[in-house]
């Protein structure tokens, strides 16, 4: 996996997938048959009733195993991954954004979450940030290895680097830029998340959300603004154009200012 440049959090969780298998198993990974994994990934769906994302996540890790590692044919037809439903995101308004904001008294936490949806950044970005890589100079962000290990720089908002001025005087980050309780470690996953929920729960919003909302408002607020849609790919850091397609589903329908051919019907009285 580390010969494959496969990041930790992927790594982790392979390891946690096979160990999963093992433990149902009750034997060596080596010895277990097809027939086996088949079971064992229907247990994960009919028993466990696990995420189609959780299911799809143990199937990846175990064709790695066999097929990478043991070198055994893996079969995709008899061990199909799960198709993932496509539900569009539920997306913060701009008022909703601002609420987060406003409940969150902590300024390190008002920080993260500023910067998150000012620069449209992804969880694994927000606590891998260092403070070399906010670039005041050029308003940009520096992403270093986003997803795909690509580097791309983010916008760098004005209201972003005016509370980042405010934080670093309080704060003095010297490596990282959000440090977790242990000083010289980043702010973990967890933590970023659960500010995020406690800051949600404050503002009493009750949409099925989490901190990649905030990227997902970012992107949608940018489209509701007439900003170029490869123009906004390229700020999110995407590989292919339709996946920054999905917010033209989500944009809000009065910002677009178009019409429906049936109020053009029938004139002026129609």
């Amino acid at each position: 996996m580390q010969l494959r440049v496969l990041s930790e959090a992927s790594v982790t969780e392979y390891v946690k997938c096979v160990r999963n298998l093992q433990k149902f198993c009750g034997k060596p990974v080596t010895e277990v048959t097809e027939n086996e994994i088949k079971a064992f990934l229907h247990h994960l769906i009919a028993k466990k009733k696990l995420a189609v994302s959780t299911v799809n996540m143990h199937n990846t890790a175990l064709k790695f195993l066999y097929q990478k590692t043991l070198k055994r044919v893996w079969d995709s037809e008899n061990l199909p991954r799960l198709k993932k439903p496509k539900k569009l995101p539920d997306i913060l308004t701009k008022e909703e954004v601002q609420s987060l904001f406003d409940v969150t008294d902590n300024l390190k936490h008002r920080c993260v979450l500023m910067t998150v949806y000012g620069s449209g950044l992804r969880l694994s970005e927000i606590v891998g940030l260092k403070v070399s890589d906010i670039d005041s100079r050029n308003m940009r962000i520096f992403i270093r290895q986003g997803k795909g290990k690509k580097d791309r720089y983010a916008i760098l908002s004005q209201k972003s680097l005016e509370i980042l001025r405010e934080y670093w005087k309080v704060y003095k980050p010297k490596d990282w830029l959000f440090e977790g309780r242990e000083q010289g470690t980043p702010l973990t996953r967890r933590s970023t998340q659960d500010l995020f929920y406690n800051a949600v729960k404050k503002a009493g919003i009750k949409k099925d959300v989490s901190l990649h909302s905030l990227r997902h408002a970012f992107a949608t607020h940018m489209l509701e603004a007439n900003v170029n849609l490869f123009h906004i790919k390229q700020l999110l850091g995407h590989a292919d154009i339709s996946t920054t397609t999905i917010y033209l589903h989500v944009v809000n329908m009065n910002s677009l200012n178009v019409k429906s051919p049936l109020d053009t019907l029938g004139g002026e009285n129609g």
